[in-house]
This record gives structure tokens, C-alpha cells and sequence, in this order.
């Protein structure tokens, strides 16, 4: 479509209707009602825009677009910032143009040397590696969309400089040089449009919406689009020089001139495709054709396209033959423009009376926001730089010297801390049965946060228990066993991964008020006088050692003084507390800070407890964080020393269960009768899967013994099997679960190669006719290299030196110092390898442009000078409106467009400067030239090495996991597995037994939708939702992977209670 649609419409209805058009073929979603703002819609122009809706022509009705708009736009209400559907035909475009021409002859036209074949699979296989991990995704961290941008960059520099695609009728290099032109002048074009409509936005001369500034990376991306399908265009279609005639003949045939548009051919249409070559003329002529004269176009066209102001007619000498590419470019232009107007002035406006807020509030209660799960071996990432700092500081600081433990046995109100209702509560101990659900270490990914609570939060679950259905109801106490949010204690971590999901599932009461300190607590609703009146759920927590990095400031705020957490009450008021529950059963939760043990002040309260309110045959529930017994175990170690005497000499065997976390799976654990030893703890169970990413079980597989007492694992989930299998994610996933690894790995495998750069000889490579002898010089180099390195190299050495003190750290304590430096070596010794590897590929990549002539050839800023030299003759000027740019600019123009040219001359800048190094030495260069010499390197170097620096380190992590059993920690972190997620609910009977279930959800889905159930119950101001049938606001997108459809049972056992001798008399 030529640009005099654009400026040569003299009434102004009919300029608004067609832009409208065109608007409307390029987003015809502007103009339908949106499902939530467009409620409110009661506008006079509804019915004409509904009209227009229905009155589509029949191209659309052909294509399909209600599918096609299903597909391709946002699921938001809100104005696109660039239409998918521009995007969508650009991507179309370039498949049928490059379908269009002869693929075969790619094949007979490109060197038949393998060599080529070898650089260009292996260039696509380093690029595709690198950018795999953002492929189908949309990440929001700015490393992403860098990422994407610089593989652009470089791939394209590189790509250019290899023998090109001619035979598909693509010219890397004018194509290239075209984009860089377009992409610069677009970039000035659009930005100051975008300056003068928000101008006119400040005055009031357009829609309210209008006041939403585009980010300056849409309008970059929007520039992209429109040089490349210009680009496409012309390598396609050249310089078509029509007659007059027939460019009239086309203007007075309608707004398109392609025949199968017409109605009475609308079923002809198909076979133009099947005839390819004939529809890409029949394009080319359409849409790339030359323009004319001056004449045909108003004043300010003229001036822009011509430069001519002061001629009324055609000036003297103005030539027809005018290159077409500025009139698609103004085309593009003028579409972006129309459709960026319309969307913000009159389309949206019209039709969304909401307010801006409104409609943003509204967008937000579409799908929940969640964070995704905490990225562990991020580079780039400064909470997890905070966390190594906060941990630092607690363990020197706080710990040992300043406890918050002793404070809070300081300010505790009554001398006799048995008695205190700051730590112990009873209001639960006169019910006749009692449903209560443990669950710990959650607040890491939404997703998997929100399915656990998701299901603590529904009145019932239904289960099959065989071939009966049973029904669990929600537990009236729920405590949690630490870590409630990751990966450092903050307000932000604590708002968003632990109470954004828990709210989401059930809701606090109307009255409730996110900044509200609460004082004096326990803070009951108005119509309740005591705690023990509270038949709502009800929450105590004890902290874990992330908690702990601040040294409990957080933890403090945000859970000892508030009153809900959701919809559960919080009346805890200390760390660690004790509960006296029915039947005579007790909770101890006990905090055991950084070391993994209770200070001597909270074992004085326990103790005092146990001694005058603890019956002889009453039982105790032991709630720690750690779950020392394996730990200790695995580690060799000897830990919570305190906890043990409690245990032992205190509790005397009426511990009938310990219960933790910090281990993100489920083990249980229960005791071998023996008549020769007590029996201190009859269960050990750990169930650390609130939300956090996955733990291995099959590392703990051979625990047996804790306490002198003989144990045996009765269930692991997963399953030993299924650990053991899911390991080998870090060989196939590390690198799409860990992207932001890339910064730390590319520049560690930089550092120990940076002084074997240039390799310059490499003659006997290049040289063998055979396979082996390639390899036997290729390794026979690598070796020189390396030891050449070691002699001379201060940068590579000690970083090789560095590497190793860090693998030998990183080992666990628990090897042995010899098997810690042999793996630690080992270690080293497969990233050097790696690293030496892909620097002979690099410089053997260059080597052989260099000597085909392909690198090397002009020095600095060969693409411009060579764009310069075919100027005239591709872009023909007669006008000389580029060296009026020049004057305009004074000289900025083509000093931007040389300068951003010299940026995809990377290659040519290594290879030139690496022949001058070759030739004259390194101490030939300028410190200038030296710095750009290996930054250049870098560019390269870094995309080629960090998908090997993940390979390396991921089979590292598998080996050591599943071999050696060490790195649990490590290896399953880097894999942030969401899924196999459960918690555990007991239920007090009235005999006085201990019924548990522990229950889980294997997927944990990733899509949820705003529940219909949820929406459609009826809603009272001042009903609690812990009343309500539906509480939760969120179920899965697909209604089969909801956590209610998919929950089971994975462990079911009872605790007995310890009768009397009265008790049995009367039995």
C-alpha cells in the first residue's frame, strides 16, 4: 500500500473512516466489549461499534479472525503498546518470501566445503543454546529481554560476514546495512511522535488513556519490526520501476488491488497461493512499487519525501525513479501511527468508560500475581547477595551475642513463665476432638505456595480411602515449621511469598488493615471476649533459620504483631510457644534460631512446664525446624544438644512425636520396639513441602539409628526412584532453570582463557587431509596453549588457582580432604578443558574467514564504507535529501548510522586486530586498541561458553548427587521443581488417639483462573470466610490439575494414646 492513502485524503471524515479501517484489519480487537472493564459499558456509540463488529469483510470471515484473535492478543484489556498482528504478518511474510525463491539452489550455490557447513551448524547450535532458555517465555527480569537483544546483535554481525544467502535472494550485508538505516530513523521518527501526542495529551486535546507512556523498549521493538519487514520487502521484491499508467490504474481499483479480494472471486483466492512465485509478483507490484512525482502529493509530503517547499508543481528535473523504499517505510509508519491514535483516542475510549485506575485495578483481579520461584544461582540477582550478607551478620552478630530468645524471656510479663500467656495457651484443651495441620518451609514460588493453602483452606476435603470416600475437615489450629518466606526475611518477601498466597486462598475480614501493628494481642473480633470463644482456624509459627538472617526483625513484625495471617488468627505473641491440646496432648514449638538448638532461657520454660503441668501419661508433640536426627546423620555431626536433654531426661519417653521441616520432601520414620532400650521418640516425621522448591530423599535413605534407638523409613515421597530420576534435570534443565547463571559462568571460562588469545598458529589444523590428524593437532595446541598460559599468563593462573580454592570449598564438609581435592580438581579440570575447547573453535572460526577473504579484507568500519560505496546505486537520491539530513543534523545522522554500523562489524574489528597482534605482537597495541581487541573476544566468547559452563556444572551436580550422595542442598535448588507439594493433618479423637494424614499434590498447576464458585457465592460484609462454602479466589486454569481434583493421601497412621492403670481397670 503506497504512503498517498496517508496523505492524500482532503475530507476529513473520510481520513478518520479509513484510518479507522486500517485500524481495524490490524486490530480488530479494539472494537470488541471486553468481558470485565466493558460491564460498565452504556455508551451511546455501543450499538455503532457492535455494528461495526458484525460488518466484517470477507477476508476475515475466510481466515477465521475470531481464532486468530484468540491466539494472538493479551489476555488484558489494555491498549497494545505494538499490535501482535503487525508482528504476526511481518514473521508471515518473511516464510513466504523466502519459500517463494528456489531453496535447492542453497544448497549448489554455497561452498561445498564441509568447513561451511561445520561454521554454520555450529554458530546456529551455540545461538540457539544460548537463547533457549527464553524461547515461548515471557520473563520479566531485564537480563531476558537483554539477552534476547544482544544474541540479535552479535548472531546477525556474525552471520554476515559467512558466505551468504544469495541463492534465496537475501544479501546479509545490504540488508544489514538497510535495517540499521530504517531502525535509526525510525527510532528518531517514533519518538518524537510519541513527544507530540503526549503534548497533547498534557493539553487536553486527546483521550484520558493517552496519558500511558510507552516503555522506550516497546518503541525500540516497534522500530525493529517495521525496518525488518521493510527489509524483507525490498530483498525480495529490488527496485520495480511501474509505469504511470498502471500506478493509476491501481490507485482508481480500490484500497487493495490483489483480485482475490474482490467478492466475486472470494473463492479463488486459496489457489493464488499454489502458485507462489506468480502471488510474489503480484505483492512486489502491489506494495513495492515506485512513487511519482512531487505533484501527487500534498505540501508537507512533499517536503519530507522531495524536499521541495516553494515549488507548486513538479520541480525541474525531478526524476519518477525515486527508490520505493521510503514510500513502504512512511506506509508502515502511518499504519503504527493510525492504529497507536485510534487505540488510544477513540477505540479504547469509547468503548471503556472506566477510568484508567479502574480498568488497571480490574486487570490485576484477572490472574493472580505471583512471584516465581527464588532463582538460586542468579548472578544478577541483589536478594540473594543480601542474603549471604544478612547471614553473615546474624551468625557473627546476633547469635551469641545479642539473642533475640533472651530478650523476649526478658520482657516476658509474669516471673513464672509456666504460667505466662505470653507462651503457653490452653484455650484449645477443653474440646472433645480437634482437627489441627502442620506444614512448613513455604513462601518460595506463588504457585506452589497458594496450592497448599488452597487446600488448608477449604472446609473439607474429599478423598477415596479404597473403595469409601472419606471427608477431612480444616483444621482448627494450623502451625507452620519456619522458612516462611525466601530467600531473606524482608517486608516485600514476607507481603508477597508468604501472605499474597495465603489471602488469595482465605481471606482476612473486612476490618483488616495490612499496616496495622497489633499492640495487645491476642486482637479478637469485637463479638468475641476470650480466645477460647474463637471457633475460627487459628495459627502459630515458629521461625527457621531464614527467618533468622535479619535476626527476627521481620519475623517479629509480621507474625508476633499482627492478628491474621489470611484468614487464620494469629494470637501468638513470642518465637516459640507451647500447647495444651485435648485429651492430654501437647505441642512444643520450639525456635532453634542459626544453631539449630533452644537457649537456655526457652529450655527453663519447657522444662518448668513439663514438670508441673505435663502429665505422666500425657503426650507430647515436639515441633523444631531442623530435623536434626538426619540432619546430624548426614552430616556426621552432633547438634541440638538442648532439645535432646529436654527430650530425655525431661519428656522421658511422653514424646510421641517430633515433626520439622528445612527438608523440602516427607519422611517418616518410626521407631523398632526393643526391650533392652527406652524408647524416647516414637515417629520422626519431616514434611518441609509448603512451597519450597524440591529435596532429594534417596541421599537419606540409609538413616537407621537416632538416640540409641533403631528407626525404620515406613514412607518417602517422593520416592527414592523418583529422586534419584528427577537429579538428572540438572544434566538437561540446569542452564532453562538457571539463565542468570550466564553472568558469573561467562566470565569465570573468560578469565582462564583471556591470555591464549590470538592463537596464531594454526597451520597444522587447517592443513591435515584427515580426521586424526585434525584432532591430534588440534589437542597437540590446546596443550601448548595451556602450558604457555601456566609460563607467562598472571590473569589465567590465578584465576585457574581461584577456581580451585573454590571447588575445594564448595565440596561438602562432610568428604574427606583427599576426595574434597580430588573432586575439586576433577572439577576444574572439565571446565578448563571446556573452556580451552571453545577458544581453539573461536579462533579457528576466525582463522578461516581470514583466510577466504571473508574477515580482515578493509580494517575499521568496512560495513559503512561498503553501504556508502552502493549508496547511490540502491537508494538512489536525486533530491539529495540525505545531505540535507546531514545539514539538518549537523553531521549527527550519519555519524549515528556509522557509528551503530561499526557495532555489527565485531568480526571484522577481532580479525583485523588480532592480524596486527599476529604479525607485530601484543605489545604492538594501543592500550585502546588492546581493551577493544578482547572485548570484542568477550561478545563471542561469552555466548559460546555459557551453555558449556551449565552443561559442565549440571553434570558436576548429577554425579555428586547420585553417586556420591553429597550437594543435596545444591543440585535440587538449581532445579526449582514446584511440584510434589503436601502438608500433614492430625485429628485428636475422642479416645484420645492420634490419627494422621499427610496429604499431597504431585503437579502443581501454573495457570489459575478467578474461581466461578468463589465469585458466584453470595458475599456478607461480616461473615468471616472461614464460613464460607468457597473460600479460596483461585482455581486451576484446567479444572482436572486443581489441587482438590488431584490431592491424595500418601501417608495414614495413629498414634495411640498412653493409657493409665486406672484407665485400663475401668476399660
Amino acid at each position: 500500500m503506497p504512503c498517498e492513502l496517508l496523505f492524500k485524503f482532503s475530507d476529513a471524515m473520510s481520513a478518520l473512516k479509513a484510518i479507522h479501517f486500517l485500524f481495524f484489519l490490524l486490530h480488530p480487537l479494539a472494537y470488541e466489549k471486553d468481558i470485565t472493564c466493558g460491564l460498565s459499558y452504556i455508551s451511546q456509540g455501543g450499538g455503532k461499534m457492535l455494528t461495526r463488529k458484525n460488518s466484517r469483510g470477507p477476508l476475515l470471515e475466510n481466515l477465521g479472525m475470531e481464532r486468530v484473535r484468540t491466539i494472538l492478543t493479551y489476555k488484558y484489556p489494555y491498549p497494545h503498546e505494538h499490535s501482535r498482528h503487525a508482528m504476526t504478518a511481518v514473521i508471515v511474510a518473511c516464510l513466504f518470501f523466502i519459500s517463494s525463491d528456489n531453496l535447492h539452489t542453497l544448497i549448489q550455490k554455497l561452498d561445498s566445503n564441509v568447513k561451511w557447513w561445520s561454521m554454520y551448524i555450529g554458530l546456529v547450535g551455540f545461538f540457539y543454546f544460548f537463547s533457549s532458555p527464553f524461547i515461548r517465555k515471557t520473563i520479566k527480569p531485564s537480563y531476558s529481554n537483554f539477552s534476547r537483544w544482544y544474541i540479535a546483535w552479535i548472531f546477525i554481525a556474525a552471520l554476515y560476514h559467512l558466505p551468504s544467502f544469495q541463492s534465496m535472494g537475501v544479501d546479509m550485508r545490504m540488508n544489514l546495512s538497510l535495517f540499521l538505516t530504517l531502525y535509526l530513523s525510525s527510532v528518531l521518527f517514533l519518538i518524537v511522535f510519541h513527544v507530540i501526542f503526549l503534548g497533547l495529551w498534557y493539553v487536553g486535546l486527546v483521550a484520558r488513556v493517552a496519558g500511558k507512556r510507552p516503555e522506550i523498549l516497546t518503541i525500540i521493538q516497534n522500530c525493529a519490526v517495521l525496518s525488518i519487514a521493510c527489509c524483507v520487502f525490498y530483498s525480495h521484491c529490488g527496485n520495480r520501476a511501474v509505469s504511470k499508467e498502471k500506478l493509476l490504474e491501481r490507485r482508481n481499483s480500490g484500497l487493495f488491488s490483489f483480485p482475490f479480494w474482490k467478492k466475486e472471486e472470494r473463492s479463488k483466492w486459496l489457489s493464488h497461493f499454489i502458485h507462489v512465485h506468480e502471488l510474489k509478483e503480484q505483492v512486489c507490484s502491489s506494495w513495492f512499487a515506485p512513487v511519482g512525482s512531487a505533484s501527487d502529493y500534498p505540501l508537507f509530503s512533499k517536503w519530507v519525501i522531495y524536499g521541495e517547499i516553494a515549488c507548486s508543481g513538479s520541480c525541474a528535473g525531478q526524476s519518477d525513479e525515486i527508490s520505493p523504499i521510503y514510500s513502504l517505510w512512511a506506509t508502515f509508519i502511518g499504519l503504527y501511527m493510525a492504529n497507536y491514535v485510534v487505540e488510544r483516542s477513540t477505540g479504547w475510549a469509547l468503548t471503556h468508560p472506566l477510568s484508567l485506575s479502574e480498568c488497571e485495578k480490574l486487570k490485576k483481579q484477572m490472574k493472580p500475581d505471583f512471584l516465581d520461584m527464588v532463582p538460586w544461582y542468579s548472578g544478577t540477582s541483589a536478594d540473594l547477595f543480601k542474603t549471604v550478607f544478612d547471614l553473615l551478620v546474624s551468625v557473627t552478630l546476633f547469635v551469641g551475642r545479642f539473642d533475640m530468645r533472651m530478650m523476649q524471656a526478658a520482657m516476658s510479663r509474669t516471673p513464672d513463665e509456666a504460667h505466662s500467656h505470653d507462651l503457653f495457651y490452653d484455650h484449645l484443651s477443653e474440646r472433645e476432638e480437634l482437627w489441627f495441620d502442620f506444614m512448613a518451609d513455604t513462601g518460595d514460588g506463588g504457585n506452589s505456595s497458594y496450592a497448599v493453602a488452597r487446600l488448608l483452606a477449604q472446609p473439607s476435603i474429599q478423598l477415596k480411602d479404597g473403595s469409601s470416600l472419606c471427608s477431612l475437615p480444616r483444621g482448627d489450629l494450623f502451625l507452620i515449621g519456619g522458612d516462611l518466606a525466601y530467600p531473606n526475611p524482608s517486608p516485600f518477601t514476607y507481603e508477597r511469598r508468604l501472605f499474597c498466597p495465603f489471602e488469595y486462598a482465605l481471606q482476612p475480614p473486612s476490618w483488616y488493615r495490612p499496616e496495622h501493628i497489633a499492640v495487645n494481642k491476642p486482637e479478637l473480633p469485637l463479638e468475641i471476649s476470650t480466645l477460647k470463644q474463637y471457633k475460627g482456624p487459628q495459627c502459630f509459627i515458629i521461625p527457621g533459620n531464614h527467618d533468622w538472617f535479619d535476626g527476627l526483625h521481620t519475623f517479629m513484625r509480621y507474625i508476633c504483631h499482627k492478628s491474621w495471617l489470611g484468614g487464620w488468627f494469629l494470637p501468638q505473641k513470642k518465637s516459640y510457644f507451647a500447647l495444651q491440646l485435648p485429651q492430654g496432648w501437647w505441642i512444643f514449638g520450639l525456635d532453634q534460631a542459626l544453631h539449630g538448638d533452644i537457649d537456655v532461657y526457652q529450655f527453663k520454660f519447657f522444662a518448668e512446664l513439663t514438670k508441673n503441668k505435663v502429665g505422666e501419661n500425657d503426650s507430647v508433640i515436639v515441633m523444631t525446624h531442623e530435623p536434626n536426627w538426619l540432619l546430624d546423620w548426614y552430616w556426621s555431626d552432633t547438634s541440638g544438644k538442648n532439645v535432646s536433654h529436654l527430650i530425655c531426661d525431661y519428656l522421658k519417653g511422653r514424646c510421641k512425636l517430633r515433626m520439622a521441616g528445612d527438608l523440602h520432601h516427607y519422611m517418616r520414620h518410626s521407631a523398632v520396639p526393643s526391650n533392652n532400650k527406652p524408647v524416647y521418640v516414637e515417629h520422626l516425621l519431616v514434611n518441609g513441602c509448603g512451597g519450597a522448591f524440591l529435596h532429594p530423599t534417596h541421599v537419606f535413605s540409609n538413616f537407621k539409628k537416632f538416640c540409641g534407638n533403631v528407626y525404620e523409613n515406613k514412607v518417602a515421597y517422593p520416592s527414592y526412584e523418583d529422586s534419584s530420576r528427577i537429579a538428572l534435570g540438572n544434566i538437561l534443565k540446569f542452564r532453562k532453570k538457571n539463565w542468570q547463571f550466564d553472568f558469573i559462568g561467562g566470565i569465570i571460562y573468560f578469565i582462564l582463557v583471556v591470555s591464549m588469545f590470538p592463537q596464531c598458529q594454526l597451520d597444522h589444523i587447517l592443513q591435515d587431509d584427515t580426521w586424526s590428524g585434525h584432532l591430534k593437532s588440534f589437542f597437540l595446541i590446546m596443550w601448548r596453549a595451556f602450558t604457555s598460559m601456566l609460563e607467562h599468563s598472571y590473569v589465567s593462573f590465578w584465576g585457574i588457582i581461584g577456581l580451585l580454592v573454590a571447588s575445594f570449598l564448595f565440596v561438602p564438609s562432610k568428604v574427606s580432604r583427599k576426595r574434597r581435592a580430588i573432586i575439586g580438581i576433577l572439577h576444574v579440570s572439565a571446565h578448563m578443558t571446556a573452556a580451552i575447547i571453545l577458544m581453539m573453535l573461536l579462533e579457528l572460526g576466525i582463522e578461516t574467514c581470514i583466510r577466504h577473504k571473508l574477515l580482515a579484507t578493509s580494517g575499521y568500519h568496512t560495513l559503512y564504507e561498503w553501504y556508502r560505496s552502493v549508496e547511490s546505486e540502491h537508494f538512489p537520491d536525486p533530491t539529495e535529501l540525505r545531505a540535507r539530513l546531514e545539514q539538518w543534523t549537523f553531521g549527527l545522522y550519519p555519524a549515528c548510522i556509522k557509528y551503530l554500523m561499526s557495532a555489527f562489524d565485531v568480526p571484522e574489528v577481532m580479525a583485523v586486530t588480532r592480524s596486527n597482534i599476529c604479525k607485530r605482537g601484543l605489545e604492538s597495541l594501543s592500550r585502546g586498541h588492546a581493551i577493544i581487541y578482547y572485548a570484542s573476544v568477550f561478545l563471542y566468547f561469552w555466548v559460546f561458553s555459557t551453555p558449556v559452563v551449565s552443561l559442565v556444572f549440571g553434570c558436576y551436580l548429577y554425579l555428586c548427587i547420585n553417586w556420591l550422595h553429597v550437594h543435596f542442598d545444591e543440585a535440587f535448588s538449581s532445579l526449582r521443581i514446584a511440584n510434589y507439594k503436601s502438608f500433614t493433618r492430625f485429628h485428636i479423637s475422642p479416645k484420645g488417639d492420634l490419627e494422621v494424614y499427610t496429604l499431597a499434590v504431585d503437579k502443581v498447576p501454573k495457570d489459575w483462573k478467578l474461581d466461578p464458585d468463589w465469585d458466584g457465592e453470595l458475599k456478607q460484609q461480616q461473615k468471616f470466610s472461614h464460613l464460607r462454602r468457597y473460600p479460596s479466589k483461585w482455581s486451576a486454569a484446567v479444572s482436572n490439575h486443581d489441587p482438590l481434583s488431584t490431592v491424595r493421601i500418601v501417608d495414614q497412621f495413629v498414634i495411640h494414646r498412653t493409657y493409665s492403670c486406672t484407665d485400663n481397670t475401668k476399660d
